[in-house]
Parts: structure tokens; sequence; C-alpha cells
């Protein structure tokens, strides 16, 4: 027979000869750690419940980058990984005890009773002032504001205006 000497295949010879000599024993035990891995994953790739969450999940993303969306999580993902980067022990221990207070303080039967109320009475103001329009000229106001129920409410706001005032004192001059 024939043969034809190709100067490549000496070449490609020597090269994987030398490959082999290179290589140490961490080396190929590396090589063949990853190699069983990567099996393993392509073995688990098979299972049909792993198979089609791969696929939906690739689906997904293919959506989510045609409209944009893709671009809108990593963003969201980057801005929440440097607050908590940014986030020191005492801002969080701050957060954590402002938190603490707000429910201590307004988590009662108390608060929620008063929310209810005060929702119940804004419902009621509104269907009484579609039944009732307000007036439509200066007169008409006037008119109004020698009503008792106008005098009342009136005196009702400038007194608890003046109790918010006197509260908000007395906490600026506890923090300061």
């Amino acid at each position: 027979m024939n043969q034809v000497s190709n100067p490549y295949v000496g070449e490609m010879a020597r090269l994987v000869q030398a490959a082999g000599e290179a290589m140490t024993d961490s080396m190929v035990e590396r090589l063949s750690t990853t190699g069983a891995n990567a099996l393993e994953v392509v073995d688990r790739l098979n299972e049909n419940d792993t198979k089609e969450a791969v696929l939906a999940l690739i689906d997904a993303l293919t959506m989510m980058h045609r409209t944009g969306a893709l671009g809108t999580v990593v963003e969201t993902v980057m801005l929440l990984h440097a607050a908590r980067a940014a986030a020191t022990d005492s801002m969080v221990d701050r957060l954590a005890t402002f938190v603490e207070h707000m429910m201590t303080n307004l988590a009662t039967e108390d608060m929620a009773s008063m929310a209810h109320e005060a929702k119940t009475a804004m419902e009621d103001a509104l269907e009484s002032c579609s039944r009732h329009p307000a007036p439509k000229s200066l007169f008409g106001l006037i008119g109004m504001m020698n009503q008792p129920e106008t005098l009342q409410a009136f005196h009702f706001l400038m007194s608890f205006s003046c109790k918010l005032r006197q509260r908000a004192t007395v906490l600026s001059k506890h923090t300061d």
C-alpha cells in the first residue's frame, strides 16, 4: 500500500504527546472531576421536570429580553445589592428599632378603630357633600358661616391644630 504522508498528522501527534507530558496528576484529577460534573448536569437535564423547568426559564428570559423587562430585573437586583452593601449595622439597627416602635404604637386596636372611624366619617362627608352642594356665592358662604355646625367644625379644627402644634413642640424639645 502506498502511504501518503501528511505533515499535519505528525505535528498533531507531537502536540498530543507534549500535552500528555505537560499534564500533572492534579490537572488530570481536576479535568476528570470537571468532566464528571458536566455529565451529571447533562444527566439531570434528561429528567422531564428539570428539562421543562429549564425550557420554561429560557422562554421566560427570551420574553423578558424582548419586552425590556430583563434589563429592569437586572437593574433592580443591582439596586438591591448596592443598598445591601451600603447598609451599615447601625442603619439596620435603627431601621429595626423604627419598625418595632411603629408596630408597638400603631398596630393597636385603638388605632385600628380610629382609622376605621376616620374612613367612615370621610365616606359620610362625601355622601353629605354630594346631597348638599357647596354654596355658589360669597353670600351663600357667609350664610353658611353663621350655622352652628360650621362654627363647631372651625372650633374643632382650631383646637386640633393648636394641640398638634403643642405636641410637636414638646417632641422637638425631647429630640434636640
